[in-house]
């Protein structure tokens, strides 16, 4: 009886089991790694989320069998889920791909997490709004400038200055005053703080960015000058803040500061008296020649030739200069440039005497000032010439017939058209369109089917500014035929153009141009066309995305990119010696893949340094050398709340965002105005007096990496 019973008991409980249901496993858990791949993946593709994948009903089980357990998927990657995180690091880091991906839909979840406990997190949510740059984030922004970290405060201000909203400069301008009354800069702040923003100085100084990005005078200059107009804080920062916003009334702060002893101070002072073009500051920057400091001097030459005529008592020490061999090229070049602004004694025969100079760029400087100091001799001293045997001086000639009258101008620009290096060409269309050439349309219209792609885009462009009648299909069909190019930027030319003949000529192209194979073209045309229809924004961000990308799918997942375990290194050798720069692994991670892809493959062997401005930046990475190449194709840009310091190395764009490919460039020295604008991906950590000795045309003969084992062999 006991057994019969103990066996009907287990039966029931059998059938108990067998009808219940089964529960479903958990979803799968998802590694940091994943959600970082995730995150790399949407930000390239320019996307919020992926779409839900279509719910398929499993079949039904076979008659009398119980239905199998279904394990649900994982959720579809979501950057706005990821805001919510369980780590601070993932939810920074989605932050910025929110910001990186630019889209309205973003705004409202990273005004959110301006609420997050963790400061970091905070502040990345303030530096991913003035990225997307909708106003109405613009009121939450304001109220974290009094966040009670100071990287919270700093990436608010920062985030106001970007979106551009001229009622947030109050506000902006009461926090740096606060901090200037905190004591915090009783003393100029020691070299580091200019990396970091976990500091009050760190939040004053993009404060004071953020003011003269909206252009705020008043603001500024309550906050860093006192009752007579003098500096209250003598930091580089406040230099550049005062030169940059290119105020009269900065005249006797600039002064103050052009005597201060840290050089980059003078130097920004220096270049702040030349943007205010005021005579009185002519003696100081006499004096200034005299520095041991190249920066300073470059600025202060460049600030004399900026004031022009009026700073003509500044000729014969320029002069006394260009005849020092020890003065450096840099300065030489600089000087030229200036003393073509200054009409003085000596100065018109001392750039006769510079056109036989064996460095191009100083020809090509002699040159433009030569047609500005005596424009009725100077067809006189063309003829007089052997044709130069560097392009970039041709082009230079074609820049200086600019400036003389069309019937001067015209005959001996259009035997130029012709020219063997067709690198010149476009300098010789922008002349003939400057000097309103009479068969000037007749000539672009043929330029816009040329071969080169540099001379499409100057025709394009040209088309766009004159308008002649009836070339709207003409560029209709420029934009068709630039479908062959790799390249983005005649198809790009060729819309920006027509769209000046505007909306109902254009708009069919532009649609179409939507779809583009390349993002750069797609982002233009949606931009045009929103400036035609503001209300079909939100419609249109949407219609370009997915962006096309060349990253291969399995890239995104690459260990080295999503949790790199060092720091790769490249090595550049030039003729002058090498410059090692350490990349950026984390903050521009495809940048740097796509850098160290192209230097593998020797992209960058034999290259030169196309670009060089003193005391701004090295250029180079164009195969072309005029600025107009690239690797044919575009990646998206990775902007991150890194500086743009002496030795950051960036990479350059055309005229909009997400148009880099291959072109680099490496500051000379501090540049703002850079910041939040143009991907970091890099710095110099050794060859910075290499960089400064760099010229333009010299060459980078090799590219080497360092991958944390080996130094990387070049795969040909």
């Amino acid at each position: 009886m006991l057994r019969r019973t103990i066996l009907i008991t287990f039966a029931l409980a059998a059938g108990a089991c067998a009808s219940a249901p089964l529960v479903p496993p958990p979803p799968p858990s998802i590694t940091f790694e994943q959600k970082m791949a995730a995150i790399l993946r949407l930000e390239d593709r320019r996307m919020l989320r992926d779409p839900a994948p279509p719910v398929v009903p499993p079949p039904p089980p076979p008659s009398g069998q119980r239905a199998p357990v279904v394990v649900p998927p994982p959720p579809p990657p979501d950057l706005i889920s990821l805001l919510s995180d369980g780590e601070a690091r993932i939810r920074r880091r989605a932050a910025l791909a929110v910001g990186r991906v630019g889209l309205r839909d973003g705004v409202e979840p990273l005004v959110s997490t301006l609420a997050d406990a963790d400061p970091e997190v905070r502040h990345m949510a303030a530096f991913g709004l003035g990225l997307i740059g909708e106003r109405n984030a613009v009121a939450p922004l304001v109220a974290a400038l009094d966040d009670v970290s100071p990287i919270v405060q700093g990436g608010a201000a920062e985030a106001l200055g970007l979106i551009g909203d001229t009622s947030a400069a109050d506000p902006i301008g009461r926090l740096a005053s606060r901090i200037v009354e905190s004591g915090a800069l009783a003393e100029p702040p020691a070299a580091d703080v200019d990396a970091r923003r976990d500091v009050p100085a760190s939040a004053f100084r993009l404060a004071l960015y953020a003011l003269v990005r909206l252009k705020a005078y008043e603001p500024l200059a309550a906050a860093v000058l006192d009752s007579t107009g003098q500096p209250r804080v003598r930091w580089w920062p406040v230099a550049y803040a005062l030169q940059r916003i290119e105020d009269r009334r900065a005249l006797g702060a600039l002064l103050t500061l052009a005597r201060e002893p840290e050089p980059y101070t003078r130097a920004f002072a220096a270049k702040g008296l030349g943007g205010v073009k005021d005579a009185a500051a002519v003696p100081t920057l006499i004096d200034l020649l005299g520095s041991r400091e190249m920066a300073v001097v470059v600025e202060s030459v460049r600030a004399l030739g900026g004031i022009g005529d009026a700073a003509s008592a500044a000729a014969p020490v320029l002069l006394k200069m260009l005849q020092t061999k020890e003065t450096p090229t840099h300065v030489r070049l600089e000087a030229v440039e200036a003393l073509g602004a200054m009409k003085a004694d000596g100065v018109y025969d001392f750039m006769l005497d510079s056109l036989a100079d064996p460095n191009p760029s100083v020809r090509a400087a002699a040159l433009r000032g030569a047609a500005r100091l005596d424009p009725q001799q100077f067809l006189a001293v063309l003829s007089g010439l052997d044709p130069d045997p560097v392009w970039s001086v041709r082009a230079a000639i074609a820049s200086a017939l600019a400036t003389l009258p069309a019937d001067t101008a015209v005959p001996a620009l259009m035997p130029m058209l012709d020219d063997k290096d067709q690198r010149v060409v476009p300098a010789v269309l922008q002349a003939l369109i400057a000097v309103r050439a009479p068969m000037v349309t007749e000539v672009l219209l043929r330029h816009l089917m040329a071969d080169d792609v540099a001379v499409r885009v100057a025709a394009a462009a040209g088309l766009g500014e004159l308008k002649p009648p009836q070339a709207e299909q003409a560029l209709a069909e420029a934009y068709q035929f630039g479908q062959r190019d790799s390249s983005f930027s005649a198809r790009a030319a060729a819309l920006g153009a027509l769209a000046q003949y505007g909306a109902a000529p254009a708009t069919p192209v532009l649609r179409a141009a939507l779809s583009d194979k390349d993002w750069a073209v797609r982002r233009r045309a949606a931009a045009l066309l929103k400036e035609f229809d503001p209300a079909s924004a939100a419609d249109i961000d949407q219609q370009i995305r997915p962006a096309p990308t060349n990253v291969p799918a399995a890239m995104y997942e690459n260990g080295t990119l999503v949790n790199p375990p060092v720091s790769t290194a490249v090595f550049l050798d030039t003729d002058r010696g090498t410059i090692e720069i350490e990349l950026a692994v984390l903050d521009a991670p495809l940048t740097v893949e796509n850098f160290v892809r192209l230097a593998r493959m020797a992209h960058f062997d034999g290259l030169s340094v196309h670009r060089v401005v003193p005391d701004f930046v090295i250029q180079s990475g164009d195969p072309r050398g005029d600025g107009e190449g690239g690797p044919g194709y575009t990646i998206r840009d990775e902007v991150s709340e890194r500086s743009y310091l002496r030795g950051t190395v960036g990479m350059a764009l055309d005229a909009w965002g997400d148009t880099g490919g291959s072109q680099f460039f490496i500051t000379h020295s501090p540049q703002p105005h850079l910041d939040a604008r143009y991907t970091v991906f890099g710095r110099v950590i050794a060859g910075m007096d290499v960089v400064d000795q760099i010229e333009q045309g010299d060459v980078i003969r090799r590219v080497r990496v360092w991958d944390g084992v080996t130094t990387s062999q070049i795969i040909r």
